[in-house]
């Protein structure tokens, strides 16, 4: 499979970059310490860690998508809770307003599809081994948002009518630059699923006014790798690289309530998108961080360019 063969290569890359890293090493004369370093996460690729027990973690973000004739305004907040040292429960609540030109524009502003998410630690960075931080994901999102009936106002379409259940493959290490600053390195896998949906009217698959039918979204898979390195103790700079591959999603079903047979058969085909996300960070404390980024994801044959600016804050209590 193509997703499995950009994971190999994916891995052999993070491998070869972690040999280079350690031959370039040069004895510094200050190493920077792990409690020296404060970091507030890059924007995109979540932590293998978890919670200390008893703890939360609260991240809102707020972002504009950006693309031509539209924005779509939007803000999504990590909840977490550590329920023990090395198991975090968590949700993940999203809201938004689409802005297109001509009247399709949102009515309102509207809730997304909820995510609620475990993560189970495996192993603890360990400096002495060079043993990376990994974890397991589980993510189920579900279909809170409105997706179909949206008549006019296709902005209104702000979820995908499916139960989606996501995997993901959490890993973070540490390498110490010749000049003794850290580098945090991130490599994230996730694979996501999800069951047909009933479609009625205009919806966010595209159907028209009277299609009565099923939607059946593609897997999808993606790689994040991302860096973070420590510039001072309070300002970081951050880059997320992210491979995303998603299968076709069929449509299927009636143009009318009335019709005699489905008549409309649609294959979007799969779809490969790669996105950049260049962020910095600046970090008042160990448990308070403040990040400002932006996604920039290149136009493919099937989509356009879009360039997505983000404010996060990121608070451990």
């Amino acid at each position: 499979m193509a997703f499995v063969s950009t994971v190999v290569r994916a891995s052999a890359f993070v491998v070869l970059l972690a040999c280079a890293a350690a031959a370039a090493a040069e004895p510094a004369t200050s190493r920077q310490s792990l409690d020296e370093a404060w970091w507030t996460g890059p924007m995109l690729a979540p932590s293998a860690g978890t919670l200390p027990q008893g703890h939360w973690l609260v991240e809102p973000y707020l972002y504009d998508v950006i693309a031509p004739h539209a924005d779509g305004f939007g803000s999504l907040s990590y909840l977490n809770y550590g329920v023990t040292d090395r198991f975090t429960v968590g949700m993940i609540p999203t809201f938004g307003y689409n802005r297109i030109d001509g009247d399709a524009s949102s009515s309102h502003v509207g809730i997304g599809d909820i995510s609620v998410q475990a993560q189970w630690s495996v192993t603890r960075f360990d400096a002495d081994s060079g043993l990376p931080a990994m974890a397991v994901n589980v993510q189920q999102s579900f279909p809170t948002g409105k997706f179909d009936h949206l008549g006019r106002h296709a902005g209104d379409g702000f979820g995908s009518g499916a139960q989606t259940t996501t995997l993901g493959w959490y890993m973070q290490t540490y390498y110490w630059m010749p000049n003794g600053r850290i580098l945090r390195t991130r490599l994230n896998f996730s694979w996501a699923f999800s069951r047909d949906a009933n479609v009625e009217d205009a919806s966010v698959y595209g159907t028209a006014q009277g299609f009565r039918g099923r939607a059946s979204p593609g897997d999808v898979g993606s790689v994040d790798l991302a860096f973070e390195y420590s510039l001072t103790r309070n300002w970081v700079l951050a880059m997320d690289f992210v491979y995303r591959h998603a299968a076709s999603t069929r449509i299927r079903g009636r143009s009318a309530p009335d019709a005699a047979a489905d008549d409309v058969r649609i294959d979007t085909g799969p779809h490969v998108s790669f996105a950049l996300a260049p962020a910095v960070e600046y970090n008042w404390n160990a448990n308070i961080g403040l990040l400002l980024g932006v996604r920039v994801i290149p136009r493919t044959s099937a989509a356009p360019a879009t360039a997505t600016p983000a404010l996060a804050l990121n608070m451990v209590f």
